[in-house]
Parts: C-alpha cells; structure tokens; sequence
C-alpha cells in the first residue's frame, strides 16, 4: 500500500484547525490523534517481533510502511487537539494486560489494538478526511491476514527450538492406560511426543489424539501424529511424522501449511538428502539396533548412521532399539538425540525410567 494524503485535504483540514470553535469537531480530532499513536505503538511492538524474535524481513518491511503511512497522515491539527480535553482516563489498565505471558499474546493483543484503533479513525475521520479513513480500513483489514502469518510463524519457531534443545524423543505404543503413561514421562521433563495409532475407528483415533495434544499443551510439549495428516489437522497437533510409504511431504506441507512441523523417517542417503531439499524439519534415523517395533529391518548399525549424518543441519534422532543401557554409548560416538518406544511404554515407572534417561542425554561425555 502506497497512499498518500492530497495538498487539498491537508490545507482543508488546516483551514478548518484556524476556524475552529465547535468544540465536537475539537473532540474527534483528539480522538483521531489518540488513535493514530495506538496504532503505531501496536504496530511498532509487532514489528519488532517480526524483526528480532522471527527474523522475516518482508514481514518487517511490511509492518514499517504501514507505520509511516501513518506517521505522514498524522496530521499536524491532530496533534494539536492532543491537550483540548484532559484525558481523565490516563493510565487505566485491564488485569488481562499482566496475563501476556508468551510472544503469540502479544502478538494477538497489539494486532487486535492496532485493529480496533483504526477502526476509530476510519469511523471519526470519514465526514472530513476520506483518505484517511480509506487509509485505516485498508490497514485494518491487512492486520487480521498479518496476524494469523506471524502468529503461524511464532508457533513454528516455538516447535523448531523444542526440537533443537530437546534429547528424548518418546514414541507411543497401544496401551490401555496410555493417558496415564504419557502424563508421567510429560512430568518427567520430556517435550517431545509422537503418537501412533494401532487398532480402532477413525473418530476413536480423533478423541484420543485430541486426549493427548491437550496434556501436551499444558506440559509445553509438542505433540506430534504419526502418518495421518487428516488428524494431525483435526486434532491441532504441532505436526506429523510420515514414513516411507506415507503421504509425500511436498503435498503434506501443502495441507498443513507452516506452522506445523514435519518429520521424516529415514534409512539411507537418498532418503535423507530428499527429505533436507523438501525442506523437512527433523528426521528420524534408523534402526540402530535390532528392534521388536520394526523386526524387518536390519540394523544400521554405529558406523552406518555416522556417515549418513555427516553434514545435516538440523535435529535428527536415532531410532531403533534405543535403551537406557545403549545410550551412554551412543553418545560417545556423537548422538546426541534418541527416541524410544518399547522402555517407556512397558515401563513399570515411566516418570522414573523419562528422568534416568534425560539424565543421561544431559550429561557431557
């Protein structure tokens, strides 16, 4: 949006500041002044969100033109209404303001001030100054889109970091008392979880993945679906793991869009380099050893898996028959992240058994 405001209105405007004695007009002029400063406080937070916390230039650039879109409209007979009236409303604030713990509540509550200031501008300024109230409504309306981009991307980022300082990655397996199982390991400290699914319907797959996303929301943990793109989106799950014969991973993205993550499994070259240029956000290697989860594969082996891993730059986590006996001396050949299945799911004292492994994965060999 390239707008800008006419020599006509601007000397209109200061015509009408010179003759002023309607002391409503005086009013809606401060009102307009109040508000074009609310929106480029809301707008300024956001940017610096997009530039520091996200790192996405065109979103910034973005942002700042609307800025000095409405810095240039500011008018100077705005400004000059400022103290007409005393604000006695200065300084008020709403508990919610202290309730923003997270950037994705920042984020909502500036998109939403900067939204709702310009929808006083638009209204106030429409009788005498038409551009400007196109000018809000136009902004307006490009804040909501803008909102939910960087909200999407706040979200990735979130996952993508939890991915990167995270070790254990725990894998699920059909249990009756599943719910239960996952809690502990959650309170164990572990942030990552995969589910699969085994036996049953479609709609009693949706409410147990629904069960399990909202413990891992309220662990901080991410939550992720194994092959079902459909109930990775229905359940709002942070992303999906998807195996060789799963759906390919160009057309996955498309489907969940950014703000979910993706996992690859892989077992070769090919594979993993396939998986990298399709831009893939982790990748499960393996088998390692001999495991009862996937009895027909043969075993990578230590060596096997360190060549394949030589140069990838983002997380990746060795699978396959991965235990609490094997893992000190998986790290002193470099892995440092592994996921399991078979221990903690039969485990006896999953809390425990999630506490002894992170232990071990945290301590430098």
């Amino acid at each position: 949006m390239h707008l800008k405001f006419s020599k006509t209105t601007k000397n209109k405007l200061k015509m009408q500041n010179a003759n002023h004695t309607d002391a409503e007009d005086l009013r809606i002029l401060q009102i307009i002044d109040a508000n074009l400063d609310r929106a480029r406080e809301g707008l300024r937070v956001i940017e610096d969100w997009a530039r520091f916390g996200l790192g996405k230039e065109k979103y910034v650039e973005r942002i700042k033109n609307f800025r000095q879109i409405l810095g240039k409209n500011h008018l100077e007979v705005y400004k000059q209404s400022r103290n007409y009236i005393e604000d006695k409303c200065k300084g008020l604030t709403h508990k919610e303001q202290i309730n923003r713990k997270n950037s994705e509540q920042i984020i909502s509550s500036n998109a939403g001030r900067v939204q709702e200031a310009l929808r006083v501008i638009e209204e106030f300024s429409r009788s005498h100054n038409h551009e400007l109230s196109k000018i809000a409504s136009e902004i307006r309306y490009a804040i909501y889109t803008l909102e939910i981009d960087l909200l999407s991307l706040s979200k990735r980022k979130n996952s993508e970091e939890i991915l990167k300082q995270n070790d254990l990655y725990v894998i699920t397996d059909q249990k009756e008392n599943l719910l239960e199982i996952i809690e502990e390991i959650l309170l164990a400290g572990v942030k990552i979880i995969q589910h699969r699914f085994k036996t049953g319907t479609d709609k009693d797959h949706l409410e147990e993945a629904i069960q399990i996303k909202n413990l891992c929301k309220r662990y901080n943990s991410l939550f992720i679906i194994n092959d079902r793109v459909d109930i990775a989106l229905a359940s709002n799950a942070d992303g999906v793991h998807l195996g060789k014969d799963d759906l390919d991973l160009k057309t996955a993205r498309k489907l969940l869009g950014y703000s979910k993550i993706i996992g690859i499994s892989a077992s070769n070259e090919i594979d993993i380099s396939n998986a990298l240029k399709e831009g893939c956000d982790y990748i499960g290697i393996g088998p390692v050893f001999e495991t009862t989860t996937k009895k027909n594969k043969k075993p990578l082996g230590i060596e096997e898996i360190k060549t394949l891993t030589k140069g990838i730059n983002i997380p990746w986590f060795a699978i396959g028959g991965v235990t609490t006996n094997n893992i000190p001396y998986l790290k002193t050949y470099g892995f440092k992240k592994v996921a399991l299945v078979s221990q903690l799911m039969n485990s006896d004292n999953p809390k425990q058994d999630a506490s002894i492994i992170l232990k071990q994965l945290s301590h430098e060999t």
